[in-house]
């Protein structure tokens, strides 16, 4: 029992209220329906409005409960979700829904009342919340007034119980006053006194509903119900003798209610017992100081490690007792200042001060306490010394004046604070700070534990364990030894176990003499396993740990770890400071004062002894865990077996998980990924999986999240875990776990499932779906209600994944479920992280995965789309060669694989008539790469599935949905698996007639895309073969169309034309540069340059730049903004510019004599192939073509000046000679033309072998000639231009462009579906690929 806890909240009321008890009044607040609705409506307006108090009042109803039942649990979860969501507080379906649940219940129970008040007080029901309220009162009276709702009990009950409360007072102090002091009555009376309040409190809960039950006018007449009081023996009395005895006017009945009313105040009369019974609890109760300072302690010990109070809480009543003139202390105003404020203080002393006689029993109460109190203590710590003690002055740092606690004694003999003079020298002194000569060494030397132990047994002796500086002035206290520090710490009702301790009290005091102050080490260690033995035949709550736990026998222990070698006194040593750390913050605060002191538990773990890793674990903080090596150590002892012999508040293995969690917290992720490498190299990974079946729920899910971890960063432990893992242990503690251990349960087991074995896959599932004592999908759906929304997306995977399982194509809730989940996700565009979750996760219930557990659905649609050379790369990379193969194993797998993805394209493609795919286009507009290349992925990969499944309707769903997107990604992107995954997309609509419909809108594109994919994948022939029906080549289905010609005639021949963004640029023989626009089938002039004086012979495109040559002995550079050319650049050439190539910053033309002329626009000039007249040049990768008048083709390396000769030349046909016109490398082949009277106007060479592959048998005179992805364009005289394939090399048409002139010069758009050709009599004709 805590009785401690509830009389003090009780008596916080009395000092806070000023109650009749404490004031000598007899006002009583009045109850009316008005009053208790207020108050009941103001409590649960703050539980509401706050989440911690919510938490806590939840977590104290459920408690209650040894197995809640899953409709309560599905209402708290349903109330969670509305209280996250920002849904009316009176039109939200899931309060109606957790009401309907509440209501159903057959019982009520402390939970199920607590939920609905808070579900009608979400409602605006205040009336049905304060009876909900109030039943808590009538099931569960005792955890209602002190966890739950103690507000509502102060304010409500108090009043009513104050008999009882004075009643319990009065029996208390009779027993601590009689001779016959036995703990069996004091026990006795605290059951009896709870006994009293339960049934008091049930009866007053009825009236109160009554209360609020009838009309406004009704309540009035009914009475409130009396203070039924027990008596406790004929010795003892009660209330009602006390009453007969002190008061015979006939006033008992009042007095019974409300307290007494006569001049004696009986409260105040036994103020001295009642105080010195708070006192006395103080010893051995828990209070609320000491549990603040174990939750804000640097390390939280599992729930399962008792603990024991430190010294400073075992104050609590000696300060309320000394300071009670002045109201509470400061330790208790700190703690309770919501319930205490200073105003009401000050109001209280002036009340006091009011009443000499009140004020005389504090003087009194001042004067003995320490004889009425004596089962009080002091906490040493707290005690600063007075002017008797002043410390010695060589125990007194002269640099920072304070006492030391880590001194170093240097060469020149003086001593100081380790911290102190290491700041000293970091400040680049060399010095001894107070004899100034020069120091040998910066490295300081070891800790002078001979001064550290006098010091320690200073203290000991004085009571002083702070370090104040000398400037501070502390008020005297009272001395209390050790032995009556021992000897006191039991409860005061426990007077037959004093013998027991008064018997041990003189052995420890002289082993912890022995500890702190011998010079002989054997001595000190003999000590310290002698100690440990009294501490475990003390048992689970040792009376001794406030003298174990003061710094001087602390530092004791420490100086045992540092001095000795023996195995058996260091795993002693260990385990004692590791039980004290446990138990009591002060020691961890000792411990983690000196760095060194760590450093040595560090160093004795790393020689192998494990216990000091629980002894770490207690006192190093997460952040410090970073500059830490011990990494080798943490898994040596995860790897070795338990050893059973000591038992610690910790297991070492548990300890070190718990290390080892937090390191991989708070790693950056070069660590991180070394460390799962570690891990998984040392085959750590099988030992933390043991830990998965621990009794100790933390040590589960500290295992389960380093499993997670190191699957995250390197999947290819996952079969390792699959293959030992245990499923059980972890499910079970679903139930228990808050929501953010939930989540990290599901993510493992989502995780886990990612095998590259389907069949086993679903071995795993199967086990997972039937393990634990629930139905683990309907925990899961639960908890999906609930999820966080960056949660949702994994839950409702491996929700789905369950579902699926029992039966695939039969609709449930769990699959509904799940897939809103999904959809939800994908919806949501201002959490783009969240959508880009949803996606990877859908895209995972593909099923396919690689050894490292990454989903290989990609690869495997490639590989669909014919893009088997991309298919092969991924899966090499991801490792998995052996796939490739055709073996009897990888067939069944394959066979499983394939009936898992037609299910779950099934359950996904089905759900609200294709929902999803609207969903997914929505994440192929997100301008994130990542969004859109994973939802192009799953959005690929069930339409493909679509044409696999039955026919369900949806597929005009789908097209509506994502037709355009995926012509615009075949169209326009520049990926080509991307333009290969939305091939495969759109083959599958043209399984559908009214698919095949609809694309017809996009020929164009679509034909255009293909045959850029024909040349890599077979499926894109195929495509093409189904769309030209059945002509047997892509080029056979295109037409040219005549758009438009102009006439230039007056400014000369058109020379050189080419094509640049979207823009037509030609050069004419009198010097002018014109600038054409063909939108819309119209050439429309937009600019004339008139930079050069002569023809303009050749126009080149290199980069974002534009090179022209011109007769005019003249080269210009120009770029092209705004639709127009501007001149950047006039280069003089000397010579007159025949032909010209550009590539980077060369230039190489034709001048007017042999040879050809190589420029550096940076500079400098020379002269090539001087004895050759040369005709046609083309320029690729630093290699120099040159087409020669005597039908010679050469070869010129520039970086080298090697020539090698491609065709010999010196070859007449009839008497004339025969020159190489044009030529123009593409895809590595050089295309050359040359009279036909050779047979072939056009020949096709092969640059890397020189070797002549095909040629046109045209037999036409050609004077230009150009190559697109898929024709060859030559142009000739009379006016022709023919179009042949450079597939087959057949011909495919002939274009006419006027009668008697001759085609000069040719060029082709960027997307090859505009023609333009220059002639000589002046017109620039242009043509449209249809």
């Amino acid at each position: 029992m805590e009785e401690f806890n509830k009389l003090f909240r009780l008596f916080l009321w009395l000092r806070r209220n000023q109650s009749p008890l404490a004031t000598n009044t007899v006002a009583m607040p009045t109850v009316t329906p008005a009053v208790i609705l207020r108050r009941t409506s103001a409590f649960l307006e703050e539980v509401l409005s706050q989440p911690e108090l919510r938490r806590s009042a939840l977590t104290a109803s459920r408690r209650r409960l040894s197995s809640p039942d899953p409709t309560t649990l599905q209402a708290l979860a349903l109330l969670s979700q509305h209280l996250d969501s920002a849904a009316g507080p009176q039109h939200s379906a899931s309060l109606r829904t957790a009401e309907k649940l509440l209501l159903t219940l057959p019982s009520k129970n402390p939970l199920s009342s607590t939920l609905l008040a808070l579900v009608h007080a979400l409602r605006r029901r205040p009336r049905e919340a304060g009876l909900s309220l109030l039943d808590l009162f009538e099931i569960d009276p005792s955890p209602s007034r002190y966890e739950i709702a103690a507000a509502v009990f102060e304010d409500l009950f108090i009043p009513h119980l104050l008999p009882a409360i004075q009643w319990f007072a009065d029996q208390r102090s009779r027993i601590l006053g009689s001779h016959s002091l036995s703990d069996l009555d004091l026990k006795e009376l605290e059951k009896r006194y709870e006994s009293i309040l339960d049934e008091n409190t049930r009866a007053y809960a009825k009236y109160l509903k009554e209360v609020i039950g009838l009309d406004d006018s009704g309540w009035e007449d009914l009475p409130a119900p009396q203070v039924v009081l027990k008596k406790v023996g004929s010795g003892d009395g009660g209330l009602e003798d006390d009453a007969e005895e002190e008061n015979d006017d006939g006033e008992d009945d009042e007095r019974r209610r409300f307290g007494s009313t006569s001049g004696r105040d009986p409260m105040w009369s036994e103020d001295n017992q009642l105080n010195e019974f708070l006192s006395r609890q103080s010893t051995r109760v828990e209070t609320k100081t000491l549990k603040t300072s174990l939750a804000n302690s640097r390390r939280t010990v599992p729930s399962l490690i008792g603990r024991q109070a430190s010294t400073d809480s075992l104050n609590a009543g000696v300060k309320l007792n000394s300071d009670f003139r002045h109201g509470f202390s400061s330790e208790f105003s700190s703690e309770d200042s919501n319930e205490y404020d200073s105003g009401k203080q000050e109001k209280m002393n002036m009340r006091i001060s009011s009443f000499p006689s009140i004020e005389k029993q504090y003087q009194d109460l001042e004067q003995t306490s320490s004889e009425t109190t004596c089962y009080q203590m002091f906490d040493s710590d707290s005690i600063l010394p007075t002017g008797k003690s002043t410390p010695p002055k060589d125990f007194v740092c002269p640099i920072t004046s304070n006492i030391f606690d880590d001194p170093v004694t240097l060469e020149t003999g003086q001593t100081y604070e380790r911290k102190a003079i290491q700041e000293w020298l970091e400040r680049g002194n060399s010095t001894c700070p107070i004899t100034r000569q020069n120091l040998q060494s910066n490295q300081l030397p070891k800790t002078n534990y001979v001064l550290k132990r006098l010091i320690a047994s200073w203290r000991e002796e004085n009571n002083a364990y702070s370090t104040p500086s000398r400037s501070e002035h502390p008020s005297p206290k009272e001395d209390v030894s050790d032995a009556s520090l021992l000897r006191h710490t039991a409860s005061p009702t426990s007077v037959i176990s004093q013998a027991n301790i008064d018997g041990t009290t003189s052995d420890l005091r002289s082993l912890i003499s022995s500890l702190c102050t011998s010079e002989v080490l054997a001595e000190s260690e003999i000590a310290v396993l002698q100690i440990e033995q009294l501490w475990r035949e003390a048992g689970p709550e040792p009376e001794a740990l406030p003298v174990l736990s003061k710094p001087a026998v602390v530092n004791g222990f420490v100086e045992i770890l540092f001095n000795s070698v023996n195995n058996n006194v260091l795993r002693s040593t260990v385990f004692m400071l590791s039980e004290l750390a446990s138990r009591d913050q002060l020691v961890v605060q000792t411990l983690t004062r000196v760095d060194s002191d760590v450093d040595c538990m560090i160093s004795l773990l790393k020689k192998g002894l494990v216990e000091a890793v629980v002894l770490i674990y207690l006192l190093i903080t997460p952040e410090s865990l970073i500059e830490i090596d011990m990494v080798d150590a943490l898994m040596m002892v995860i790897k070795r077996r338990e050893d059973e012999s000591i038992s610690m508040c910790l297991k070492p293995r548990t300890a070190s998980l718990f290390i080892l969690n937090q390191m991989l917290r708070v790693e950056n992720q070069k660590n991180v990924s070394e460390l799962v490498s570690a891990l998984i190299s040392e085959r750590v990974v099988e030992g933390v999986v043991l830990s998965l079946e621990a009794e100790l729920i933390d040590e589960r899910l500290a295992a389960a999240e380093i499993l997670l971890t190191c699957m995250k960063e390197d999947g290819s432990c996952r079969n390792i875990i699959a293959d030992t893992a245990e499923f059980e242990p972890l499910l079970e503690s679903f139930s228990t776990a808050n929501d953010d251990q939930r989540f990290l349960i599901v993510h493992y087991l989502a995780e886990l499932v990612k095998l590259s074995r389907r069949t086993f896959n679903e071995q795993l599932l199967h086990i997972i779906k039937d393990g634990g004592p629930y139905s683990t999908m309907h925990i899961l759906l639960v908890y999906l209600q609930t999820a966080l929304q960056d949660q949702s997306p994994i839950v409702a995977s491996l929700l789905l994944q369950l579902d699926i399982l029992v039966e695939p194509r039969k609709m449930s809730i769990y699959r509904e479920e799940a897939v809103d989940a999904f959809i939800s996700c994908l919806k949501g565009r201002d959490f783009p992280n969240v959508q880009l979750l949803a996606a990877e996760t859908i895209l995972a219930l593909q099923g396919r995965f690689s050894s490292s557990g990454k989903s290989l659905a990609r690869a495997y649609l490639l590989k669909r789309a014919g893009m088997n050379k991309s298919y092969r790369a991924i899966m090499r990379a991801e490792q998995m060669g052996h796939v490739l193969g055709n073996s009897d194993e990888n067939l069944q797998e394959e066979k499983a694989a394939d009936e898992w993805e037609r299910r779950v394209a099934f359950a996904l493609v089905s759900h609200e008539f294709g929902l999803l795919f609207e969903a997914l286009a929505e994440g192929m507009k997100s301008k994130q790469p990542e969004l859109f290349s994973t939802c192009l992925v799953c959005a690929t990969w069930l339409i493909h599935m679509l044409s696999l499944l039955p026919d369900m309707g949806i597929r005009g769903v789908a097209r509506a949905s994502l037709l355009k997107s995926f012509v615009s990604i075949l169209k326009s992107s520049r990926d080509v698996d991307d333009k290969a995954l939305a091939m495969l997309a759109l083959r599958s609509f043209m399984n559908d007639p009214d698919g095949l419909h609809d694309l017809t809108s996009y020929i164009k594109y679509i034909l255009k895309a293909l045959r850029d994919l024909k040349k890599s994948s077979a499926l894109a022939y195929e495509m093409l073969k189904l769309l030209s029906d059945g002509q047997e080549t892509s080029a056979d289905i295109w037409n040219h169309k005549e758009l438009a010609q102009v006439y230039c005639s007056s400014n000369g021949e058109v020379l050189s034309i080419i094509c640049i963004k979207n823009r037509i640029i030609s050069g004419h023989s009198d010097g002018t540069m014109k600038v054409w626009s063909g939108a819309d089938g119209v050439l429309q002039l937009i600019q004339e340059a008139h930079e050069h004086s002569k023809a303009v012979t050749s126009l080149v495109v290199s980069g974002d730049k534009i090179y022209s040559g011109s007769m005019d002995k003249t080269m210009r550079v120009w770029s092209i903004r705004k639709g127009e050319i501007q001149c950047l650049e006039i280069h003089d050439v000397k010579d007159q510019v025949q032909s010209m190539v550009v590539s980077n910053t060369i230039s190489c033309f034709i001048p007017q004599g042999a040879g050809v002329k190589v420029i550096s626009l940076n500079g400098g000039s020379k002269i090539l192939n001087q004895n050759k007249q040369v005709k046609s040049l083309a320029l690729v990768q630093g290699k120099l073509y040159c087409g020669c008048h005597d039908n010679t083709i050469q070869e010129i390396d520039l970086a080298t000046g090697t020539t090698g000769t491609i065709q010999a030349g010196n070859r007449k046909l009839l008497g004339k000679s025969n020159p190489i016109y044009m030529m123009q490398i593409q895809d590595g082949l050089l295309y050359t033309t040359n009279s036909p009277l050779e047979g072939a106007a056009v020949k096709i060479w092969d640059t890397s072998n020189y070797n002549l592959i095909g040629s046109l048998p045209s037999t036409m005179e050609v004077r230009s000639m150009f190559i697109s992805t898929e024709f060859i364009y030559l142009g000739c005289k009379m006016g022709i231009v023919e179009v042949w394939s450079r597939e087959k090399l057949t011909k495919i048409s002939t274009l006419q462009c006027g009668t008697s002139s001759k085609i000069l010069c040719m060029a082709v758009d960027a997307d090859g579906e505009l023609l333009v050709a220059g002639t000589s009599d002046g017109r620039i004709q242009a043509w449209g690929l249809t």
